[in-house]
């Protein structure tokens, strides 16, 4: 057994909305360590500049290579739309990015081959899941959607309130009457909102989390190369912030599914 299968899965994201990629980790990876690093400190990425995006991602990405991790994880969409090759030509292991696996997904689950998406401003400008699903099929049919208020409405615990309500409706009028049969939920926010989402859609409509879809396409990683954590040991976790931002504890959990222990504030 090599000592560095024993070594973390590192996960980072602009924020907190990453623990809902580390909490579905968890669950499918339950013997991975992982360190996650969430820039609470300069969150919102979605509406900053291109440059600004690829120079934080690559401050994250080698404060975690310093952690040793054995792969890397961008679990926010917005740096995974914009810096993914400048973190994948910076990192000596494995990157995956949400995009990726939640377009795989998507594209395999739709049956008319229409697929709405739904994400921050910066990922859909992006236009990267439309790209993303083309590579896999080109006749998919893509209609993409911005929804900047339901970051702040999910960080204000609004899961269903009547006000998350009317504008997840507004949002999702215009991407329903398209016909689609599946929904990409684009940031790793929206899958708190998925009760909410799947009400308004209908039963007709597939929800695809892209955090399932990246704990399954880390867990296919790790056993095509042997990276499987086989020392027995419990799953350690540790959370890195870069600014403890007002009531993190509460949304923190509620992201995670369970207490947030072991938090250090850090500077890049």
């Amino acid at each position: 057994m090599s000592p560095f299968t024993d070594q973390a899965i590192g996960v980072f994201d602009s924020g907190i909305g990453g623990l809902t990629v580390v909490r579905a980790l968890m669950e499918r990876l339950p013997f991975e360590n992982i360190i996650y690093f969430g820039d609470t400190a300069r969150v919102p990425y979605g509406i900053k500049s291109v440059e600004t995006i690829n120079r934080y991602a690559l401050q994250i990405t080698e404060f975690l290579l310093r952690k040793n991790v054995k792969l890397l994880i961008v679990a926010c969409n917005t740096m995974a739309a914009v810096a993914y090759q400048a973190i994948r030509d910076l990192s000596p292991v494995p990157v995956l990015e949400v995009i990726g696996a939640g377009a795989a997904e998507a594209a395999a689950k739709t049956v008319n081959r229409t697929i709405g998406v739904i994400g921050t401003p910066a990922t859909i400008n992006s236009n990267a899941y439309a790209r993303a699903i083309h590579r896999l099929d080109r006749d998919i049919r893509i209609f993409s959607q911005s929804c900047p208020l339901f970051v702040p409405l999910v960080e204000e615990g609004w899961l269903d309130h009547e006000a998350t309500r009317l504008t997840a409706a507004e949002y999702l009028k215009p991407v329903l009457a398209e016909d689609i049969d599946t929904l990409v939920l684009g940031c790793t926010h929206y899958p708190l909102l998925k009760p909410l989402l799947a009400d308004i859609v209908g039963p007709g409509v597939r929800l695809i989390d892209s955090a399932e879809a990246m704990a399954e396409q880390t867990a296919d990683l790790i056993a095509a190369k042997k990276l499987e954590n086989a020392s027995g040991d419990p799953a350690q976790y540790l959370y890195c912030i870069s600014d403890v931002p007002y009531r993190f504890q509460t949304i923190g959990e509620r992201f995670l599914g369970r207490t947030l222990s072991c938090v250090e504030t850090v500077r890049l």
